[in-house]
């Protein structure tokens, strides 16, 4: 099963993580949702669990408020869309209080009305759920103390209890959640009118590729045009005839002993299968990490989009602006995701204060992906709490005057992830050259959710080679920064342009009306990153990749003469 389809039951007891768990299922339906609300806003001890509820819910969601007839409520909702229910066992209360069967005596008539009403609300979920209807049930796991002395309490048990089995036996699986850990509680009884439970129950479902958002993807991103904007990068601005300061390769191509490197891979390694064990041994004694802690990956984007079902985060923060990539894999996956913008007006400057605390996974790119702003490993640690993992996406690190005193790679942390990359410094994007540093069991988690063989034999001869050539990699960061100290000076001499320091090999520049300068200086042949879909920044944000100065000095030229137009035009007539 690759989508989340028919019923599904999430069990657990008060406080243990149901509703969160029911929540990350609905949103990775990759559905619109139908919340279906069962506690009672007119008590007062719920309205402060109703709004804490209420605020940790997407706002698209619809919210409809159950009374007693449950059983209407889910047919009225659409079965196009995903219906979640929470909770069941607070539905359950509200009936028998409402029809006064909580009393000390009941007329048996009552207890009878009660319990066609619960029956004929399981009967319309397992309808649903047979027509394959998504449909998330959040239920109380209650029972397993002793038998209350009260009739009220022990009808509820008894009603929640059958409730529960009917939904089981109908259901494509189940979970228990108990602190916050999911059980999956494995199929159906056999017999049951449910289609099988894949392996690993819902985990197969949240946490393999593809997740049923990634499923209906074609759906999704054009719905969420939000989403779809974060997928525009670089390579999207070049056309032929075009001068390339939009991507952010340093160089036109591979350094010559990276293309011999790439030569007899190609002549000895491509008929077999990789064997990636050469690459993660050179690459641990660059890092003086052990090789089980490397990960190589095709590129560092698929090291990114292994976030979510490896790591199974609750709640994920990026700190913008970022590789945008991050977010869409994340959010792709169903991990809410909560945007910490590095601002202009403070020069991009990391704040690990402005990281929410129940953030349990934070994602930052060192140096920043569009400002290039450079980050000292103090404030890359003050990111680190109990129960989080940090993320450091470093494809730019290489970069840095001293990238091994800023990166995170050499410090063996069990909560730090490194993300590395081999394309922007060695000008090899069309192979895809990654890898993951991280703790051994972290990394087997990352590994465990990659295909097989997912970096090729070019790859890894890349890997290898960078990683035994640090003389080489110096002298080609250096080349790179003498570049973009080449450009930066050439547009400091520019009226009308701000440009933000950083040590990647791009600058930022703000000009006014970016969108047009962009669209003025792509008809002077020069593509540059336009950054409106940068979180944080906007459309009189640009990219400047720093080529050889002379492309340099074209590229200045034709932006002082789009500028000089555009004040022109603004100019009183």
């Amino acid at each position: 099963m690759s989508r989340l389809e028919g019923l599904w039951l999430v069990l657990g007891g008060t406080r243990s993580g149901k509703s969160e768990r029911g929540e990350q299922l609905a949103r990775a339906s990759g559905r619109p949702v139908a919340y279906l609300a069962c506690a009672d806003a007119a008590d007062p001890a719920m309205r402060e669990r109703i709004a804490r509820h209420r605020a940790r819910r997407p706002e698209g969601w619809q919210t409809i408020e159950v009374g007693d007839d449950l059983s209407g409520a889910v047919a009225g909702v659409d079965p196009a869309a995903c219906l979640l229910l929470d909770g069941l066992g607070t539905w359950i209360a509200g009936v028998l209080h409402r029809l006064g069967a909580l009393a000390p005596a009941p007329p048996e008539a009552v207890v009878g009305a009660a319990r066609a009403r619960v029956r004929e609300a399981v009967d319309a979920l397992v309808a649903r759920g047979r027509s394959l209807a998504p449909t998330i049930v959040v239920a109380e796991q209650a029972g397993e103390g002793l038998l209350p002395p009260d009739h009220g309490s022990r009808l509820w048990l008894d009603l929640l209890g059958d409730a529960i089995r009917a939904l089981a036996d109908g259901a494509a699986g189940a979970e228990l959640v108990v602190a916050g850990r999911v059980l999956p509680l494995g199929s159906s009884p056999p017999g049951s009118p449910s289609h099988p439970t894949p392996a690993g129950g819902l985990d197969a479902i949240v946490a393999a590729s593809p997740l049923p958002a990634a499923a209906a993807a074609t759906d999704d991103w054009q719905r969420d045009h939000e989403l779809a904007a974060l997928r525009r990068h670089g390579d999207a601005e070049v056309a032929p005839g075009l001068a390339d300061h939009a991507v952010t390769v340093a160089g036109e191509r591979p350094p010559p002993w990276l293309h011999r490197a790439l030569q007899r891979a190609l002549a000895d390694d491509v008929a077999r299968y990789p064997d990636p064990r050469p690459a993660q041994a050179a690459l641990a004694r660059w890092h003086g990490r052990a090789a089980e802690e490397i990960v190589p990956t095709n590129g560092g984007a698929e090291a990114l989009w292994a976030l979510a079902p490896a790591l199974r985060p609750r709640r994920a923060a990026i700190v913008c602006p970022s590789f945008s990539e991050t977010e869409a894999g994340l959010r792709t996956f169903g991990v809410p995701v909560t945007r910490v913008l590095r601002t202009p007006q403070h020069d991009f400057e990391l704040r690990p204060a402005d990281v929410p605390d129940d953030a349990d996974l934070v994602v930052v790119t060192n140096p920043a992906a569009a400002s290039g702003t450079l980050a000292s490993r103090e404030q890359l640690l003050a990111l680190r709490r109990p129960g989080r993992l940090l993320v450091v996406d470093e494809a730019f690190v290489d970069f840095a005057p001293d990238p091994d005193a800023v990166s995170l790679a050499p410090l063996r942390l069990p909560d730090v992830i490194v993300v590395r990359s081999a394309t922007k410094l060695f000008a090899v994007p069309g192979i895809r050259a990654g890898w993951v540093v991280a703790p051994a069991p972290l990394a087997a988690r990352l590994r465990a959710v990659l295909p097989p063989w997912s970096a090729n034999a070019l790859a890894l001869a890349v890997l290898r080679a960078v990683a035994e050539e640090p003389a080489a990699r110096r002298r080609q960061a250096a080349r790179a920064r003498e570049r973009r100290r080449d450009l930066a000076s050439r547009l400091a001499e520019l009226d009308d342009l701000s440009v933000f320091s950083g040590v990647a090999p791009f600058c930022l520049v703000h000009v006014p009306d970016g969108p047009r300068v962009a669209a003025r200086l792509r008809e002077l042949g020069f593509a540059v990153r336009r950054c409106g879909n940068f979180p944080g920044l906007g459309d009189d944000y640009l990219r400047l990749t720093a080529r050889e100065p002379r492309a340099n000095a074209r590229l200045v030229g034709a932006l002082e003469r789009s500028l000089g137009e555009l004040a022109a035009d603004s100019s009183p007539r």
